[in-house]
């Protein structure tokens, strides 16, 4: 007789995406079983729910910048030869985009694998995405994003006999055993393009744990044929063994295309059709090569930053899952596309790039020597206007301006700054914060201000609205 489908379902801790705006993330599990057997089969399924706000600006930092996050202590990536773990399976990966920051239509193929966001042996708790440097112990085999757009070489393992559901602090395969079949052996190459942190024994006890795409089960080729019937009765989680490998028969380039919200303020991209995966993008601003700052653990998605100060044109360099520029350092062009206008709607817009080597960055201008003349009295003024504002947020730029008689050596801008407020990007200034105050210092670009001369500066702000106060400025 067979009995009711048991269901579970666990809520994922939405992860701060930079401006893609707050996403409630849920994975359910699900698994119907014979009372006087092994369960059928599992599925977790990956919905993804993002809400974008219609208002949506930021700014992209090019004077100072939001480092992109350090690769941290991770499980090591499997030897060439595999390694075994389990295996389940879901359905897709939501809507707008999967864990990378890709949507499922836009990947290079339909055989796609979500990695292990934490590494947490009996613990199932949730902590802050991206994981931090002080929680590094945690930071499963997807490496905050770091493992996206690279592929795996799956094979198929053992048939659990007993029961596996990936029960919390319950062994795998209870009350049975692990043994070959005629679909051991079976492969298919498979792109990572999702995460799993559910609180479960799967993406929690088993650092190497697979979870497949539904779809892509019954494809596995064993002696060239694909299995066709894997998937469900033959399935019950069984154990795989996989590696990483390059793109296989890799040819052409590299694939771009701007998310939903994207703007000459916040150009963000997702990079996809990668040789071996990426675990960084360059972009070239000021004269200098950059490091994006990727969009929360979305691996494929980086916040870029225009050839000019707030410009349409850019200009990338990308680097691999060995920390090797794409391409031999290969710089591809690009601009925001007409089609986009004050935004980009569409959750993703393909553009089309020009490639070459790419500009030589120009020296960075020396500090220039303070002169014994001072800033006489008058010093300096400070404006300010909020440009943008959402619910939780908003953009407010500076103008600093020299009232004095003689150039500057250097300002400061002070300005009241409650606790509650966090600075997510700012640009043409080094921004501190402390006691309830942010000081905003020039850039070396900026430093020097002709008498009248002006310098602007900028800071994209969550956690409310601007603060009541008026800014002071002091100049050098």
């Amino acid at each position: 007789m067979e009995s009711g489908g048991a269901r579970h379902e666990s809520q994922r801790r939405p992860r701060p995406l930079t401006r893609l705006a707050a996403a409630a993330y849920h994975h359910t599990w699900e698994r119907s079983h014979k009372d006087a057997g092994p369960p059928k089969g599992s599925t977790m399924r990956h919905v993804r729910i993002l809400s974008i706000p219609v208002t949506l600006v930021a700014s992209v930092c090019v004077g100072v910048l939001l480092a992109q996050l350090p690769a941290r202590a991770v499980p090591a990536d499997p030897p060439a030869a595999g390694v075994t773990a389990n295996a389940t399976h879901f359905d897709g990966l939501g809507s707008p985009y999967g864990g990378c920051g890709m949507p499922q239509s836009e990947l290079e193929t339909q055989d796609f694998v979500a990695l292990n966001v934490y590494n947490t042996p009996r613990d199932y708790s949730f902590v802050q995405r991206p994981i931090p440097d002080a929680q590094a112990s945690k930071i499963g085999i997807w490496n905050n994003g770091h493992n996206c757009g690279r592929w795996v070489k799956v094979t198929i393992g053992d048939f659990c006999t007993g029961t596996n559901d990936g029960a919390p602090n319950q062994a795998f395969c209870r009350n049975g055993s692990f043994v070959s079949d005629a679909y051991n052996g079976a492969t298919l190459n498979m792109l990572v393009a999702d995460s799993c942190g559910d609180a479960n024994a799967w993406c929690r006890d088993d650092p190497y744990h697979l979870d497949l795409g539904t779809a892509s089960i019954n494809r596995f080729l064993r002696n060239g044929v694909p299995v066709g019937d894997l998937n469900p009765n033959h399935w019950n989680n069984r154990h795989i063994s996989w590696s990483f490998i390059p793109a296989p028969n890799y040819t052409g380039d590299i694939q771009i295309g701007f998310l939903a919200g994207a703007q000459r303020f916040w150009p963000a991209i997702s990079v996809s059709r990668l040789p071996n995966g990426i675990h960084g993008v360059e972009f070239f601003a000021g004269g200098t090569w950059q490091s994006a700052q990727m969009d929360s653990d979305m691996g494929q998605a980086f916040i870029i930053g225009g050839t000019t100060s707030g410009g349409t044109d850019f200009q990338i360099r990308v680097r691999d899952a060995n920390d090797a520029l794409v391409g031999g350092g290969r710089v591809y062009s690009f601009s925001l596309p007409a089609s986009c206008g004050s935004q980009c709607s569409p959750a993703y817009t393909k553009i089309s790039y020009t490639t070459g080597t790419g500009p030589t960055p120009t020296p960075t201008p020396p500090t220039p020597t303070p002169t014994p003349t001072q800033n006489p009295a008058g010093g300096c003024t400070v404006t300010s206007a909020v440009t943008s504002s959402w619910a939780t947020g908003f953009v407010q730029e500076f103008t600093v301006t020299n009232r004095g008689t003689a150039p500057t050596t250097g300002w400061t801008v002070n300005l009241a700054f409650p606790a509650s407020l966090r600075v997510t990007n700012s640009w043409n200034a080094l921004l501190t914060t402390a006691g309830g105050q942010i000081a905003a210092a020039n850039q070396t670009y900026n430093a020097v201000l002709q008498p009248g001369g002006t310098a602007t500066w900028g800071m994209s702000v969550e956690g409310g609205q601007p603060p009541a106060g008026t800014p002071t400025c002091t100049t050098r």
